[in-house]
C-alpha cells in the first residue's frame, strides 16, 4: 500500500497499517494474515492468489480473520483505491467483514 493512499484514508479517519511499518517486511503471507488476525485488522493486499488461496485454507481448518480486501496490482490509480475503500468501509461493518474476502473491484 502505497504511503499516499495510507495519508489519504487516515486523514479520512481509517485506521491504517502498513507491513513496513508493522515490521512484517520480508515475512511469509501467513505472517501477515496473523498479524492482521492478532490486531483485528481487515488485510489489504495485491496478492491476490495467494491471500484468496489462505483464505479458503484457514476457514477449511476452523480459523478465522479479520477480512480480506485484495485488489490485482497496478489496476486502480491511488485515488481510484481511497475512493473504492471508503465505499466499502462505510457499507460493510468490521463484524460483517470477519473471514469475509472483498475484491476492490466489486466496490466501483
Amino acid at each position: 500500500m502505497s504511503r499516499a493512499l495510507i495519508r489519504a484514508l487516515t486523514a479520512r479517519g481509517i485506521d491504517v497499517a502498513n507491513a513496513v511499518d508493522a515490521g512484517l517486511a520480508g515475512v511469509t503471507d501467513t505472517a501477515h494474515l496473523e498479524y492482521a488476525t492478532e490486531t483485528s485488522r481487515v488485510l489489504y493486499s495485491f496478492n491476490v492468489r495467494d491471500f484468496h488461496r489462505l483464505h479458503r485454507e484457514w476457514l477449511e481448518r476452523g480459523k478465522s480473520h479479520a477480512g480480506l480486501v485484495l485488489v490485482p496490482q497496478q489496476v486502480y490509480s491511488i485515488g481510484e483505491q481511497m475512493r473504492r475503500l471508503l465505499r466499502l468501509s462505510s457499507e460493510v461493518s468490521a463484524q460483517e467483514m470477519r473471514n469475509r474476502v472483498e475484491f476492490l473491484g466489486s466496490w466501483g
